[in-house]
Order: structure tokens, then sequence, then C-alpha cells
């Protein structure tokens, strides 16, 4: 990342709240209020999205803790300046780039990297984020430079649950405290440096009890039906416009089309073409909600997300967000998220 972007970045941090607390209503604004993850949502499930993530700014680390009540998918890729440490709550089902999520996964990264995540119904997990450099000076202190280091990439550990659930039910109450009393994390300057504290001794407890994993035959195949599926999905983001055919998916991702049928019914729940089909309405959503007055019809966008059949494409498009895409259109932004429809 170049450096004016890198100091844009830290100035819009400096500027944000100490709270940040959000009900997401609509999959298409899933990272606004966090600052420091750029994350794309889709869902899956057919019910009424009502996902929730609280951001609670410390000194220099950020927890964000987060739920959602119906099936998504989440592509997640951290800012530069801090690194990723990531654990699940004891229900939380569903996969990471392709490993099934359990109580005793926990996920490290460094910045740039996109992680992907399935997260079913009842999910919730703990995200901490912090700077290297904070990471550093406590493992340089504690002469723990040659067992503790930071991740390169991404790392995928498995770890005592019982420092792995201290951390998890600690950042949930965290964010739960922080919730209904915000002003605490905006002003009072000693509980934000004692939390970041607690913060790191809760983080390296788990980090002390984490091993690397042996993969096993269907670990290592989910792994690959989800390189699958995110080779598929690339493609067809590449050519946005066009008419998609399985076979150029198959081409796309190298495997025979048993093969992709099999890796995205196992990965998304369905078939690929009715994956595609949603990504590509969200795409439009997100395109129409942002728009300016004036900017582009629903007609302009419907086509250039491939879309040439306008009643099946709005028919589809309702079924999706509970509204007609004129709708969402004529709507301002602000409004999509504050008074969601009832399906």
């Amino acid at each position: 990342m170049n450096i004016p972007r890198q100091r844009r970045e830290n100035t819009e941090r400096a500027s944000l709240p100490g709270v940040t607390a959000i009900e997401i209503w609509d999959p298409t604004n899933a990272d606004e209020g966090i600052g420091v993850i750029t994350r794309d949502l889709l869902q899956l499930g057919t019910k009424r999205l009502r996902a929730r993530q609280f951001v609670v700014r410390l000194k220099e680390s950020v927890v964000l803790f987060q739920t959602t009540n119906v099936r998504v998918r989440a592509r997640t890729e951290l800012h530069s300046g801090f690194l990723a440490y990531v654990v699940f709550g004891p229900r939380a089902k569903g996969t990471l780039n392709g490993l099934a999520i359990r109580p005793n996964l926990m996920l490290a990264a460094e910045s740039g990297i996109q992680v992907e995540f399935i997260a079913e119904a009842g999910y919730e997990s703990v995200t901490v984020l912090l700077p290297p450099a904070l990471l550093a000076s406590h493992v340089t202190g504690r002469q723990r430079s040659d067992t503790l280091c930071a991740p390169h990439g991404i790392q995928v550990f498995h770890t005592n649950e019982v420092p792995a659930r201290a951390l998890f039910d600690w950042g949930k109450r965290l964010a739960n405290t922080a919730g209904r009393h915000p002003e605490v994390f905006s002003d009072w300057r000693e509980t934000i440096l004692a939390a970041q504290d607690e913060l790191i001794e809760m983080l390296l407890a788990a980090l002390d009890a984490t091993t690397v994993p042996r993969l096993t035959s269907r670990e290592r195949t989910g792994q690959s039906y989800s390189r699958v599926v995110k080779l598929a999905e690339e493609y067809a983001l590449a050519h946005a416009g066009d008419r998609l055919y399985v076979t150029d998916l198959c081409v796309a991702a190298g495997v025979r089309e048993r093969t992709l049928q099999y890796a995205f019914q196992q990965v998304m729940g369905m078939s690929p073409v009715a994956y595609l089909t949603r990504l590509r309405l969200h795409r439009v959503r997100q395109a129409l909600r942002t728009a300016t007055h004036g900017s582009t019809t629903v007609s302009a966008q419907a086509l250039s997300w491939g879309f040439w059949h306008f009643g099946d494409f709005s028919r589809a498009y309702k079924d999706c967000f509970g509204e007609l895409p004129s709708e969402t259109l004529r709507r301002k932004p602000a409004e999509i998220n504050r008074n969601p429809k009832t399906r």
C-alpha cells in the first residue's frame, strides 16, 4: 500500500468513535462503520438478514464482535497496519477457507490477505485487530520472540478450548458493555488502557496453547472445493456483462463439471448458476443503493451484470431483497438499512 493511502486510512480511523454498534439488514453495506477491514457479504439464506457487529476501538487495537441469523458468505480483507486474530463462539458453524469452524480453531492473518467465511445461522466470532509493533513489544518484553511471532499470510491453528473460549467470552462481554455504555470507551482513557492490557493478556494466553493442525483428507478436500468456488466467482466477476455458461466456469476453475457442481453444493449449498445469479443480484443492489440521483437506471445496471430478461430479473431481485430494484434506486442509501422491509 502506498504512503498517502495509509495516511488517509490512519486519519479516517482516528476520526471514528470509540464504539460502533450496527444492525445489518442489507448485505451490501456490511463493511460500513468498521474502518479497518473491507468485507464483501453475500446472503445465502432465505430469511431476512439481521446481522450484528460491535466495533470497540481501544488505544491501538480494535475488538470486533459479529453474529448473523442467516447463512452468509463473507470475504474479508484487513487494511494495512494491523494483524488479525479470530476465535469462534461455542455454537459457531461454517467454514474458513474451506476448513470447518469449531471452538478450538483460531485464525491469524496479516494485512492485505483475503479470507472467506461461510457462516451458518447463529454464528458468533470475536476478532482482535492490533498493530504488529504492539504485539512485538509485548513478545520482546517477555523474551518470547522464539515462541511467538506475527503471522505471515494466513495461519490456522488448533488451540486449547479453555483460553480460546476465555478470549471469545471476554470479547463478547466487552462488546456488550460497550454497546450499553459507549461513552466509557470514548472519554475514559484509563478504562481504554486497562481493557487493551487485558486484551493482550487474553490473546497471548490463547496463542500459548496453539498448535499447527495436521489436515485430514476431508479438510484438504474442503480447501480444494473452496478454491474451485473462488476461481469460478472471480471469473464471473471479471466477465460481469457476459452470458456465462457452466463450461466457462469449468475452464476457469480447471475442473470437470461434476467437480464444479459438487464444490458449489458443498461450499455454498447451491448450484453454480444459482450462486452466481445471487452474486450478481447483490452487485446490482450495491450499484443501485449507492447511485446518485439520475446517474443510472435499473435496466442499465441489470444489463451491466448480465441480466437480459428484465421481468425475471425483477422477480429474482424481489425474492432476494424483499423489494423491487426500482424501489432501491428511489430510496436514499441510509434508508435501506434504517427502515428494512419485512418479507
